[in-house]
């Protein structure tokens, strides 16, 4: 895709984000891309930051971070009335998201692979909280009546107006139960330093503490329709497939299919019980054939629970009082959690908003299959597997064309590569893409090294149509091969470079 404007909204991670950065501006830069950067410097900042930027002029919001990034920065676009272009560099701990639509895990390579991107539109999840319950004994009742009125009443106006303090909408999954307790048990600094182990640890100790509570799940469009009721360890709602990137809890989920997909684990004797949340939280698995699993599709869900089970949203912790007005605050503050219960409504967004998605991409989480350059994705964009001589005869690639006394412009190429390419920088490769825009531009991420100090510099190579490719054969070669160059190859590129660590080649040897 094309764009103009973009934003990049940073979670630094301790600094671990930062260590790429220049690399990531390069690509961009190469692209014609003007980037300015957010920073989040404090938790809660990201959708504020999101939500501000939403209101200018950016054809495309980037999130460099984890899926909890990812979902800030997505609720803090859907603040705003219009349509922006939300993309990920993944830079968290599980990278689920990256994991679903196969963005690479390299911030260079998944920059380069939203340069070359798609947007489709995708549904997300909506989580509101329509109404807290008593269910202990109070010494007044008309207390209690009066309290419910009050609780019901404003729970009523919040439907109507979310918060624009807490994240409401989910790409991927809600999950209600003992993966919102691991995740809330689970500190930053340690998933930093020790990455998806970290939950892993988390999950070890609360598997043997956690207890089954009840819950009743009912059909959203009619809430007199019980789907479910009973004592449960796990509900999952999902708009994607995989649970912690392995876990493929809704096979049956696409994200433009307008329906969620529920998953309860139930409680089953305490060996059944322990084995199926012990393979869900340190296996990663799910065992189809147990009868404690069950599982429903909709596009409304409305699920009781006590007010005491935590949420999370695209894997981060979410607290049940910021969907809440003063007064149910209050009462929240006042009364023992276990004595209320929370109704929590959860519906599917058809096509809420737009994601940029890796062409390279196979589309399997999406029922219509169609996409822009469907048959170009992988050929880049349709010209690229042959170049052309003066008479218009095509030469297969990698062969090429012999260098001898003109080249495609009709100036004089010299027959000694060497000296065609007097003055040039080697440039150690990332990555590349081919053909991104109608300019048939080509990129080529990597770095050189300043002669004078050997200081590592991050460059992005600029191809165009009058840029010279050739092979040490001294054969002139078509752009696609700068999509095939392999990882840490060394090439030797002829141009200007800008500030920005873009060089604009005039020849380029590979």
């Amino acid at each position: 895709m094309r764009y103009k404007n973009v934003c990049l909204i940073i979670n630094p991670r301790d600094g671990q984000n930062m260590a790429k950065i220049n690399d990531v501006l390069a690509v961009f830069s190469a692209a014609g891309w003007k980037t300015d950067m957010l920073l989040k410097t404090y938790c809660g900042q990201t959708m504020d930051l999101a939500t501000q930027a939403a209101k200018k002029d950016y054809d495309l919001m980037v999130s460099y971070g984890g899926d909890g990034t990812l979902n800030q920065v997505i609720n803090g676009v859907k603040n705003v009335k219009g349509k922006r272009v939300v993309g990920l560099l993944p830079g968290g701990t599980a990278n689920e998201w990256a994991g679903e639509v196969q963005i690479p895990g390299d911030p260079v390579k998944a920059a380069l692979a939203l340069v070359k991107s798609q947007v489709r539109e995708v549904d997300l999840g909506h989580v509101s909280v329509q109404r807290l319950i008593f269910t202990g004994a109070m010494e007044d009742a008309q207390k209690q009546a009066k309290g419910k009125a009050k609780i019901k009443s404003k729970a009523k106006r919040n439907k109507e107006k979310d918060s624009t303090k807490a994240p409401h909408n989910f790409l991927m999954m809600a999950g209600l139960g003992i993966d919102a307790a691991v995740i809330g048990q689970t500190p930053n600094s340690l998933k930093h330093k020790i990455g998806p182990i970290a939950f892993d640890i988390s999950a070890a100790k609360e598997v043997v503490e956690h207890q089954p509570f009840h819950l009743e799940i009912r059909d959203g469009k009619n809430e007199d329709h019980m789907l479910w009721q009973g004592e449960a360890l796990q509900v999952i709602v999902a708009n994607t497939r995989r649970y912690a990137n392995m876990v493929e809890v809704a096979p049956d989920a696409y994200l433009d299919d307008s329906v969620l997909d529920a998953c309860v684990i139930t409680k089953g004797n305490p060996l059944t019980t322990m084995q199926q949340i012990s393979a869900m939280l340190l296996r990663h698995r799910l065992d189809d054939e147990d009868q404690n699993i069950r599982r429903f599709r909709g596009a409304h869900f409305s699920i009781r629970v006590p007010a005491s089970i935590p949420l999370q949203l695209d894997g981060s912790r979410v607290r049940l009082k910021d969907y809440l007005g003063k007064a149910e605050r209050k009462v929240l503050e006042q009364e023992d959690s276990k004595d209320l219960v929370v109704d929590y409504r959860l519906d599917a967004l058809p096509r809420a908003i737009q994601m940029a998605i890796p062409r390279t991409y196979d589309n399997a989480l999406f029922e219509d299959k169609r996409h822009e350059g469907t048959a170009m994705a992988h050929a880049g964009d349709g010209d690229v597997a042959v170049s052309r001589d003066k008479g218009g005869q095509q030469a297969e690639e990698g062969k090429g064309e012999r260098l001898s006394r003109s080249d495609e412009e009709g100036a004089h190429m010299p027959e000694d590569v060497e000296a065609l390419l007097d003055g040039a920088r080697n440039v150690s490769v990332v990555g590349g893409i081919a053909n991104v825009n109608k300019k048939k531009a080509g990129i080529i991420a990597g770095d050189t090294t300043k002669q004078s100090t050997g200081e590592r510099l991050p460059v992005a190579v600029r191809s165009d149509q009058k840029t010279v490719i050739i092979n040490k054969a001294g054969e002139h070669v078509s752009q696609a091969v700068v999509e095939k160059l392999p990882e840490g190859e060394t090439i030797v590129v002829k141009g200007k470079k800008s500030k920005r660590g873009v060089i604009q080649a005039t020849h380029i040897l590979v």
